[in-house]
């Protein structure tokens, strides 16, 4: 309800000014909050968290003291229960160690291999080994000899190492914390006296029975100690600069390191047990191993124990990795395992106090009685064998001491000693502060854990540096990083352009101004790129914008209007040599630039759009950012606009970036590629940004794409997209790497497409047939191809959705899946082609991948017979025929509709496929049911058939329950189960007998043109309906004429006037006849001639004016920068350079030479000083100039009086009416004088500057600029060598055309035959019979029982339904594992989203950016030694 007042209150606003007071709010315009639920989530996660590495730390822990005591010698077990109860804590020491083999030989067998460097390998091999050796004396050996309390305290002394490289190296930030490590030796020292005192103390007062020898296993466990804390040496070195060399070495061969050690820990620990065991201690008797039916319960103890402590160990280790990695170190992680050793004692005593009731012993009174005792219970099973040996051994205590039982209380302090020791040691782990989604590499020290001390080993394991981002909270080595946004656009319609602007100013908003508070370090810079932008106008032949570029402005201006309520501010119009540009600067003060292509100066379509924004953007700007002294005539507009003032720099926002760039490096520069319609939240750029940020491997990242629309085909291809992504995308990340980013969201990182074989090789031109078909017809998953193939990774985030606009009709969809498919294919052969050699660069690709590719493939090209199977199937099923005729009977369709996709045209071949489609969805609907009943009939499910479909069904509704956000998608799954004919048979047919067509085929209409050219001679105009899509059926009398020319030859004999008529013109003449190459000859011919005189034109246009203009230009821009920086500078009363500064420049800007299609755009944006849109521009950048100045009075009374100030000098102003120069004049010098006035009256003359700042802005007129001379040569030769319009000659297209047709010749060939003998293979076994060859399998009934008959299946058809779900069973748990990590990227993206706050600057730069590196490190560098 405040949300309607709140509008309405708004609206009435706008209605005083005007009659039009309307505007569009488009959906997510409103400003982002924390939702509150997302707060609770994230708590709640942590707290879960937090309880499982506590639950299983002291689970882990706790086994292995059980199993430590049952095995020994004191305990009343029987020898052949201790000997396998020691074999069972081998393996636990064992286990960790085999898991790291395993993992670590499958990443050199199927990841990478490097040479290990044999002296470093050798090394830590020998501190493996010793390692290994104290831990195997320590748990093997000493503490089977202890009781359960000194075995729980003794393993804190571990920690000392750590402790001494910590006070040697001086590791500590502030000097005042080495007293922790200083502590920590302390304490461990202490405990160990302690130790020796209570074992003298016992054995002096004969506690039970302890003998002298044990002072040879103290020094034997302090001994093993110190070997075992030799363990995390790394840790303290790694936070010094010393070994660096070493370690940066090691890092590369880690993966072998592992495998040699692991084997060499394993070895070692076997030695010792049987050198101890067999040779010392002779306590192993082999024959004992063989356990018969009676020894039942030492088997399940035994097996009990050992699988609780080595799952309780791994899941320990696991969920300490997900605590660090949603942010929750304290709470879910380092508080957790603190506590272990204090939570085993409690539990282990508040059993001791509550089960000990229940031993007979108990009525004896004391603790001496009730301990000798114990010993009689040893015969009986009326008492759980661990209860009662843990009871034992706390008996073997002082506290069963007939003389002193006070020395347990040295005991109880040893156990605090340890406990303070190791936690002191490891204060650093509360202090630590990590990214989101942080690499186990940069948390851990280690891979391997150590089981028998889970908890130490997490806690010393732990980085005590953490490279991380530099943010406002840290300042470390990452750099900050830079996105460059770019939006191809093609023939978008008004509210598809209406998304990705608010988009864009979505993410500015949320990026804000450089100086807010913000966790998230990145600039940005948005680029549109219209392709298709311009038009020539019949009746003068003027070159002007089209309606889409109209469209786009109007689009701009709404958008803005809705974010700020009030017009652009800062607006440039720039003539190019590819067309235009218009340059926006956004509300916060990022850039907005829109490049208008003219497609008879530069290359349409989107790969040419892409090549033309990378070059710029990373070949351009790196070069200029890099070279700054190499620029042409040193006054380029990125110097020309810094003026030095007190030592600060100043730049204007457009060079801002450009300037910013110079520090960030090509890894973070990020390219995001968007389509024209993409819609996107600010936090689905920023989760992407987390994975090229963090794993440097990684060269492409793409989110999850959500198809809009209505209607069928867009129903169905929600659900295609969301089993894609589910399944599909997430197998490709977990087991290789994704195949296609697609480029409607998909962010890149610049060094991976500025690297060999990439973006050089992304500009070839296809020459040849198979050319065409991958790199044209699919350029994303070419460009990714390209990627993989150079060893970069790309991955997909499931969390990053983005939303597109999807075909809504069934011809366009039909066109589109046209171009996809035989791309798909052609990219992924030339991968697996190109197998081996990826192999070894990338180590994101396996061999195994590369199978299970190739199996994909084997599937999709076995697509259609498949289909064609279960077409089959249902024939069977609903019209009870045999199987033989079925087969023959489903077979038909598909080679009628091959036959007429040869011989009828596109259009044709689209509707019969629509109507087939219909029809195969109602036998499909028929064939659904038919098995529900057949499955009733049989009262089972369990038949090859049944349980293949039930089990579909469950897998998906699991699937989208783990989605709960897009749980509505399975909804439509119906609708794409009766669509699989239609989406697998006929789709693939339509697009492989239609390969030789590589045009476009989706949003070919030019409405621009449209609009200038009239309807005129119009012979037949018809809109026809079939089958739920539209046809418009037109023909001219040009149209006509034509054709009768094309069909005598004299097509190529004229040369229309005007290019972009001939290329309409032949869009219609292409629709009506059989469909071929988009290498248009009609057009490319007749376009020649005219390209060369305009293009001569342009050049001689650009020649005559290029040193006045760009000098004119140059200055202008000199002079703007030199009276808006001074303006900020100056006294109050210098006030007459600012006041000439809008209408001077215009005067100026406006006596260039322009082209005619400035003067049009340039009016657009001059409705901004029509009367209503200044009265609210005015009010606005009053109060944004005055925001967070604390003088809400002052600005009140300034928007009130300067309101009035307009209304009185433009009173006989219409509200749509635009004013003239000297009425500029007049209401700036009234505005100003006005302002003064208030401000001196009350006190606040230092808010002149910015007021002044905001009348400015307010009657400030679109500039009109020229590029600077460089960048101008650089256009100038980017599209003489790369995006030149390609003008092919007729004898090359032919040969093109006979060439697709070739190969669509050869690749529907290869089709039919392998889908025809698979259909045959099947058609014999059906005809030979099921009693013949068949595999038999016997039916059940759903409640387990046999029914005694059995179900016949072919094998064939066995087969591919076994790989079928086998394939899918992959993807399933595939998609379980991303699913994890993607909660976890969710939960530490929530704990730090921005919450958006009022900043509170004081400084005057408005409109500014400060920018002076030498201060700022400075600055960055006194915040690190604070």
């Amino acid at each position: 309800m405040e949300e309607l007042k709140s509008r309405g209150k708004k609206r009435e606003g706008r209605h005083s000014d005007t009659w039009d007071p309307f505007q569009l709010n488009p959906i997510g315009a409103e400003k982002e909050s924390k939702r509150r639920c997302f707060q609770l989530a994230q708590y709640l996660v942590a707290i879960i968290v937090g309880l499982a590495v506590l639950t299983s730390a002291v689970i882990s822990k706790g086994s292995l003291l059980v199993l430590s005591t049952l095995s020994s010698p004191n305990s009343m077990r029987s020898p052949k229960e201790k000997q396998f109860y020691m074999l069972m804590l081998v393996f636990c020491l064992v286990c960790p160690n085999f898991l790291v083999f395993i993992k670590s030989l499958w990443r050199c067998a199927f990841k990478s291999f490097v040479q290990p460097n044999m002296r470093t390998m050798s090394f830590i091999c020998a501190i493996e080994c010793l390692v290994s050796l104290g831990t195997s004396i320590l748990v093997l050996v000493v503490m089977p000899q202890f009781d359960v309390l000194t075995n729980l305290f003794i393993s804190g002394g571990v920690c000392i190492v750590s402790a001494i490289l910590q006070i040697v190296y001086r590791l500590q930030g502030e000097r005042w914390k080495i007293i922790f490590p200083i502590c920590s030796l302390v304490l461990t020292v202490a405990g160990y006296c302690l130790l020796g005192i209570d074992y003298y103390v016992r054995v002096s007062s004969y506690v039970d029975r302890q003998s002298a020898d044990c002072f040879i296993y103290v020094g034997i466990g302090i001994f093993s100690s110190l070997l075992v804390s030799l363990c995390w040496w790394e840790n303290p070195l790694q936070a010094t600069n010393r070994m660096q060399e070493t370690l940066s070495e090691l890092e590369g061969f880690r993966d072998f390191v592992f495998v040699i050690s692991s084997i060499l820990r394993i070895i070692v620990i076997g030695g010792v047990y049987l050198l101890y065991h067999v040779l010392i201690e002779k306590s192993i008797i082999w024959s004992d191993f063989n356990l018969q039916d009676s020894d039942w319960e030492i088997l399940q103890i035994g097996l009990g124990l050992f699988s609780l402590q080595a799952f309780c160990s791994a899941a320990c280790h696991w969920f300490g990795v997900v605590a660090c990695k949603i942010h929750a170190v304290r709470m879910g992680f380092a508080l957790p395992v603190c506590s272990t050793g204090p939570v085993i004692l409690l539990v282990g005593m508040i059993l001791f106090i509550t089960e000990s009731q229940k031993l007979d012993g108990v009525a004896n009174g004391n603790m001496t009685e009730f301990c000798e005792s114990l010993a009689f219970l040893s015969h009986k099973n009326t008492t759980p064998v661990v209860l009662l040996e843990i009871t034992r051994s706390i008996c073997r205590t002082s506290l069963s001491s007939y003389y002193l039982q006070w020395p347990f209380s040295m005991l109880a302090l040893e156990g605090v000693c340890m406990w303070s020791g190791f936690v002191t040691c490891t204060y650093y782990v509360w202090k630590i502060k990590v990214q989101r989604i942080e690499r186990t590499s940069q948390l851990f020290v280690r891979r391997l854990y150590e089981s028998a001390f889970i908890d130490l080993s997490l806690l010393l394991n732990t980085k005590m540096k953490v490279p991380r981002a530099k943010n406002q909270e840290s300042a470390d080595d990452i750099q900050n990083c830079v996105i460059y946004l770019c939006a191809t656009m093609w023939h978008e319609t008004y509210d598809e352009m209406l998304k990705i602007l608010t988009s864009m100013f979505r993410l500015d908003r949320y990026r804000g101004d450089p100086n807010q508070e913000h966790k998230d370090c990145f600039d940005f810079e948005c680029h549109i790129y219209v392709d298709d932008a311009f038009m020539t106008e019949k009746d003068t032949g003027k070159r002007l914008v089209n309606s889409y570029v109209t469209d786009l402005i109007h689009v701009v201006i709404e958008v803005y209007r809705v974010f700020t309520n009030k017009e652009p501010d800062d607006v440039s119009i720039i003539e190019a040599p590819y067309g235009g540009r218009l340059m926006f600067v956004m509300p916060e003060g990022n850039m907005l630039y829109v490049h208008l292509k003219d497609k008879s100066l530069i290359r349409n379509k989107k790969r040419w759009s892409q090549i033309m924004y990378l070059y710029y953007l990373l070949g351009w700007k790196g070069y200029m950012v890099k070279n700054p002294q190499k620029i042409k005539r040193q006054n380029n507009p990125c110097r020309a606009s810094m003026i030095s003032m007190d030592g600060e720099i100043f730049l204007l926002p457009q060079y801002d970036n450009d300037n910013k760039r110079k520090f960030i490096s090509d890894d973070h520069t990020y390219i995001l590629a968007l389509d024209g319609d993409t819609d996107f939240q600010p936090k689905a750029v920023i989760l992407l940004v987390d994975r090229l940020r963090m794993y440097y491997n990684v060269g492409a990242a793409c989110g999850r794409i959500h198809p809009t629309g209505m209607g069928p085909m867009v129903w169905y291809q929600k659900f295609e997209y969301a089993v894609g992504h589910w399944l599909q995308k997430t197998a490709e990340h977990v087991f290789g790497s994704v195949l296609c980013s697609p480029g409607c969201f998909s962010l890149f990182r610049g060094s991976a497409l500025m690297d060999d074989n990439v973006l050089k090789r992304y500009t070839t031109t296809a020459t040849r047939a198979s050319e065409y078909v991958q790199y044209d017809q699919g350029e994303d998953r070419w460009l990714c191809t390209l990627l993989l193939q150079q060893g970069w990774r790309v991955e997909y985030n499931a969390a990053s959705d983005a939303y597109t606009n999807s075909p809504q009709e069934f011809k366009e969809f039909y066109n589109q899946r046209r171009r996809w498919g035989p791309s798909t294919l052609a990219n992924t052969l030339d991968l697996l082609h190109s197998g081996s050699e990826t192999v070894k660069r990338n180590t994101s690709i396996s061999r195994l991948y590369i199978f299970y590719q190739m199996f994909t493939v084997g599937s999709s090209i076995l697509g259609p017979a498949s289909v064609t199977l279960m077409i089959a199937g249902a024939f069977q099923f609903v019209f009870k025929i045999s199987g033989t005729l079925s087969i023959v009977i489903a077979s038909i369709p598909p080679v009628f509709y091959i036959i007429v996709c040869f011989v009828a045209k596109s259009n044709t071949q689209i509707t019969i496929a629509a109507i087939m489609s219909v029809l195969y969805a109602f036998l499909m609907t028929a064939s659904l049911f038919s098995i529900i009943g057949d499955m009733v009939i049989q009262g089972t499910f369990l038949t090859p058939t049944g349980l293949f479909l039930v089990s579909m069904a469950i897998m998906y509704m699991v699937t989208a329950i783990l989605h709960p956000e897009e749980f509505g998608m399975i909804i439509y799954g119906l609708m794409y189960f009766i669509c699989i004919p239609s989406g697998y048979l006929l789709l693939t047919i339509y697009s492989l007998v239609n390969m030789h067509i590589v045009s476009w085929g989706t949003r070919e209409s030019n409405k621009g043109e449209g609009e200038v050219k009239k309807n005129h001679n119009i012979l037949c105009d018809r809109n026809c309906r079939l089958c739920c899509w539209d046809m418009k059926l037109q023909i001219t009398q040009e149209t006509e004429n034509l054709m009768i020319q094309q069909i005598t030859g004299q097509i190529a004999q004229q040369a229309p006037p005007v290019p972009i008529t001939t290329q309409e013109t032949t869009q219609q003449v292409a629709a009506n006849v059989e469909p071929q190459a988009s290498v248009d000859t009609t057009e490319e011919e007749t376009m020649e001639e005219a390209k060369k005189q305009q293009s001569d034109k342009s050049n001689r246009k650009a020649a005559k004016g290029n040193d006045a203009a760009s000098s004119a230009s140059d200055d202008g821009a000199e002079k703007m920068s030199m009276s808006e920086t001074s303006s900020d500078d100056d006294d109050d009363d210098d006030d007459d350079d600012d006041n000439d500064f809008s209408i001077d420049d215009l005067e100026e800007t406006e006596e260039l030479p322009v082209s005619d299609w400035v003067k049009p755009v340039k009016e657009e944006f001059l409705k901004k000083l029509t009367y209503a849109n200044m009265k609210r521009n005015l009010q606005e950048q009053i109060r944004y100039s005055l925001r967070n100045k604390n003088e809400d009075d002052v600005c009140d009374e300034l928007v009130l009086m300067l309101t009035d100030v307009l209304n009185r000098e433009l009173s006989g102003v219409g509200p749509e009416d635009i004013l003239s120069e000297s009425q500029l004049e007049e209401l700036h010098s009234a505005l100003d004088q006005e302002a003064r006035h208030i401000l001196k009256t009350s006190r606040m003359e230092k808010l002149v500057k910015r007021v002044k700042r905001a009348i400015d802005k307010t009657l400030t007129a679109p500039q009109v600029q020229k590029l600077e001379e460089g960048e101008h040569d650089f256009w100038n030769k980017l599209l003489e060598r790369y995006l030149k319009p390609i003008v092919d000659t007729k004898a090359h297209q032919e040969e093109v055309t006979r060439e697709l047709k070739s190969l669509r010749n050869k690749a529907v060939f290869l089709y039919f035959i392998i889908n025809v003998l698979w259909v045959v293979a099947t058609f014999f076994l059906q005809a030979i019979g099921n009693d013949v060859i068949s595999i038999k399998i016997p039916k059940f009934f759903p409640n387990g029982t046999e029914s005694g008959e059995v179900l016949k299946v072919e094998p064939l058809s066995l087969m591919f339904l076994l790989s079928f779900a086998v394939l899918l069973l992959i993807q399933f748990l595939a998609m379980l594992y991303h699913r994890i990590y993607t909660l976890i990227h969710v939960v530490s993206y929530r704990s730090t989203e921005k919450d958006y706050k009022q900043r509170d600057d004081d400084d005057d730069d408005f409109g500014m950016t400060m920018e002076n590196p030498i201060a700022n490190g400075l600055a960055n560098t006194s915040d690190i030694l604070l």
